[in-house]
């Protein structure tokens, strides 16, 4: 049957527009904490890359590198010092140094 009255389509639509707002949210939410994520796990790659060319160092020459440069100008060590701080605390030469790296904010 033909009827005149109009539905009422307004609640319909709030809905929908709820239900994309709070997917677009949840997406960027989920999307700012993964980028925090690779941050943490490029550091600790960085950190264990220095640790092995420091052994490199250490099994070939028999002593562990002083500081960065040395690794740098003799194994070819490249490190991202524009996203990433690197601290290289070498104690003694028959000893493992500390390495600690931290991403810029």
């Amino acid at each position: 049957m033909y009827s005149d009255v109009k539905k009422n389509r307004t609640v319909p639509r709030t809905v929908a527009a709820a239900a994309v707002v709070a997917a677009v949210l949840i997406l960027f939410l989920l999307l700012k904490d993964s980028g925090r994520d690779l941050s943490e796990e490029s550091a600790a790659a960085i950190r264990e890359t220095v640790r092995r060319s420091a052994l490199q160092c250490y099994v070939v020459e028999g002593i562990y590198p002083p500081d960065l440069d040395y690794l740098t100008e003799n194994y070819g060590l490249q490190i991202n010092t524009d996203d990433f701080y690197v601290k290289y605390d070498a104690f003694a030469s028959n000893l493992p140094p500390t390495v600690v790296v931290a991403p810029k904010r």
